[in-house]
């Protein structure tokens, strides 16, 4: 009787061991509260390094570019307030000796016809051979699939100094916009216009819609640049512009707006605001704001405009120019209202829905 107690009392002992890692859970004293994960609902600008910034949304990414010297990079995310810890895609390389091996400036990535295409400046090393060509992908991920150089996208016409190569679509036609310099030998950047057969190639001779004139556009030298389109809720279409030398303070936002149902292949089709519409804040650490792009928030609901600015005084085009973004509104007439460039190193609502 004795010996099978003890048995029992081993057997209990195994079992106690062999379960005691299963019942040994820590119980938490009803008194201790956990604190709750807490979402950080803010950012600062400036989100990152960089220069002639452009984005793009689609089936809930984001798909980020600017210039990256002799490389074409695509940043890839969900939320632009954290664009720099997003992963990164080199989908083009600039080879040696060839006639856009150099200088690659401001590419902008765009979906069209169910394809990707890469509009972007580049040249063979003197700044006069710069011109703007086009790289197209058949992937639905622009990270993914194989890139096609289409070559240079300009007409016979205006086989001149071109930069700042964008599209957009109205009634129908496709149009390539872009900045252009007809007379290398001095600074005098208007903006052109032309309509596109396809996608890499121009189907009409090339037309002048803006030129810089007003006194804000010239400071450092007349320049109209960086032309970029943003429609309202109503399909207005306005032209968002770069005015004045990158390489001064006064490097500004200016705008066009195309009357309605007109032809933009017309000059006097799109009318010039009198004044800028987005200026340098020296009180917010912003000069040179400038060259800039355009998305909604990831639910939406809310306008944002991402652009370069330096963080200090007399810094011109180079390294220190960075990435900022904010949130714009519209007027009563439909025009966007950007306000001013928003105060760096302080803490400002991420886009809804991040």
């Amino acid at each position: 009787m004795l010996e099978h107690t003890q048995k029992k009392i081993i057997l209990l002992i195994l079992l106690c061991t062999i379960l005691l890692p299963f019942c040994s859970k820590k119980v938490l004293d009803p008194g201790v509260i956990t604190p709750p994960v807490v979402i950080e609902k803010t950012f600062v600008n400036p989100i990152m390094a960089g220069s002639d910034p452009w984005v793009i949304k689609k089936d809930s990414f984001y798909y980020y570019t600017q210039t990256s010297g002799d490389k074409v990079v695509i940043w890839k995310t969900k939320t632009m307030s954290a664009l720099s810890n997003a992963p990164t895609t080199t989908i083009f390389s600039a080879m040696a000796n060839t006639p856009n091996s150099s200088n690659l400036w401001a590419p902008e990535l765009h979906f069209i016809n169910n394809k990707w295409y890469v509009y972007y400046t580049a040249g063979s090393g003197p700044d006069s051979t710069q011109r703007i060509w086009v790289l197209e992908n058949s992937s639905t991920d622009p990270t993914t699939g194989t890139w096609i150089d289409k070559g240079k996208i300009m007409n016979s016409d205006a086989n001149f100094w071109a930069i700042d190569g964008t599209v957009f679509s109205s009634n129908g036609n496709q149009y390539l916009l872009w900045s252009g310099r007809p007379n290398i030998s001095f600074q005098n950047q208007n903006i052109y216009i032309a309509k596109m057969t396809n996608p890499w190639t121009l189907a009409t001779p090339t037309t002048v819609i803006t030129k810089p004139e007003l006194s804000w556009e010239i400071n450092g030298g007349p320049v109209n640049e960086g032309p970029e389109i943003l429609k309202n809720s109503s399909g207005n279409i306005f032209l968002i512009y770069s005015a004045s030398g990158c390489w001064t303070d006064d490097y500004t936002l200016g705008m066009l707006t195309l009357n309605n149902g007109a032809d933009p292949l017309q000059i006097n089709s799109w009318n010039k605001s009198a004044q800028p519409v987005f200026s340098k804040a020296p009180q917010n650490n912003a000069f040179g704001p400038g060259h800039n792009a355009f998305f909604k928030s990831p639910n939406d609901t809310e306008d944002w405009i991402v652009y370069h600015a330096n963080s200090s005084a007399g810094q011109g085009c180079g390294v220190t120019r960075n990435i900022r973004i904010q949130k714009f509104s519209w007027n009563v007439d439909g025009s966007p209202n950007f306000g001013i460039p928003v105060n760096i190193n302080t803490a400002l609502p991420k886009p809804s829905g991040e």
